[in-house]
């Protein structure tokens, strides 16, 4: 059988190729993708440098990891899910821009009712602000930055809201600033016209940051700083805190005396288990000891999004049949002010 798959050619540009769909192995399930959600930072990230120069002829690269769809056929060892059953997918190299795909089975979760499978194409990314939240450990009534307002990022910003925190989230594009305050996040800033660290000091009530993330990728010493100088101080002037990387940031500063006593820690991925094959295939791993592997927390976005507690629809900015993967690969590389939730659909 073929099928049909966004790919990204030697000059950067978004081409629709025909292959074989791959045989359906042991511990996965077969799935007639609805639609599908562009990560433009992780998927995108290269595009705009291979459109400056030569890249030579290399072969189309498909993209794509996360969908949602109905299930055509389950592989053996399969029991959780079966035919017609609406489900959300996630991975690289099995949930593609593509009109079908073959997903390991712990890749995948049940969509409630309620949940269009449009909203429910978003929950890889859900499940990455998820994780970085959990990583943070944020208490209820923490004060809480945001920098960088893409999907991860907005995503990051309202769960951190819902576990209880007031959240200050900031960034410099008035599309993504005004997405933000209309998923309802408490303190939003554009960070061209106000300084986030003097925003912090009064939103805080002078108690400070008590954590940050950062959601973005590429250079980002300057939002670190930023964080840096918003997070409470003590009286021997230390500050102190936790700060979260959850894009792929790069952050020069320095530490012992130079950031005192403030915790740094990366956020990879959606939780345990991904890219484990066993895994992703059906092995389990001990609940006792791990609680939120990557499954569960797909789960519990999709729990979120059912309840409507978490604002999904109103971050789609454009949709675009499959077929037309080259223009929406273009408005998120030519004009990234402008868009931001990119959907396909085959």
């Amino acid at each position: 059988m073929k099928r049909k798959v966004a790919a990204i050619d030697s000059q950067g540009r978004g081409i629709c190729v025909e292959q074989d769909l791959p045989a359906l192995a042991s511990g996965q399930v077969q799935v007639e993708v609805a639609a599908s959600l562009i990560s433009p930072g992780t998927e995108l990230g290269q595009v705009g440098a291979m459109r400056k120069g030569p890249q030579g002829d290399k072969a189309p690269r498909p993209f794509g990891y996360a969908n949602a769809g109905i299930v055509e056929k389950v592989g053996s060892g399969v029991e959780q899910f079966v035919p017609g059953q609406r489900v959300a997918c996630m991975g690289g190299g099995f949930a593609l821009h593509a009109d079908r795909v073959c997903v390991p089975q712990n890749l995948c979760a049940a969509v409630p009712d309620g949940v269009s499978l449009e909203v429910a194409a978003s929950t890889h990314l859900v499940a990455t602000a998820l994780h970085a939240i959990r990583r943070t450990i944020p208490l209820f009534g923490e004060n809480g930055m945001v920098m960088g307002l893409g999907i991860v990022g907005q995503f990051s910003a309202q769960i951190a809201q819902l576990s209880g925190c007031h959240v200050i989230a900031v960034d410099r594009m008035p599309l993504r600033v005004e997405k933000a305050i209309q998923a309802g996040i408490e303190c939003v800033v554009n960070a061209t016209e106000d300084d986030p660290v003097q925003v912090a000091e009064t939103f805080s009530l002078g108690y400070g940051i008590d954590f940050g993330i950062i959601a973005f990728g590429g250079e980002a010493s300057g939002a670190f700083e930023q964080i840096y100088q918003s997070l409470k101080q003590t009286p021997d002037t230390h500050h102190m805190g936790r700060i979260t990387i959850v894009g792929g940031a790069h952050i020069s500063h320095g530490f012992a005396a130079g950031l005192g006593n403030v915790d740094v820690r990366s956020s990879a991925r959606t939780g345990p288990g991904y890219h484990d094959e066993a895994y992703e295939h059906g092995s389990a791993y001990p609940p006792v000891f791990v609680e939120w592997p990557t499954q569960r927390n797909m789960d519990e976005c999709l729990r979120i999004m059912a309840s409507g507690a978490l604002k999904v629809e109103g971050l789609y900015t454009h949709e675009f049949a499959l077929d037309d993967i080259g223009a929406a690969v273009d408005a998120l590389v030519e004009t990234p002010a402008e868009a931001l939730g990119v959907v396909l659909k085959p």
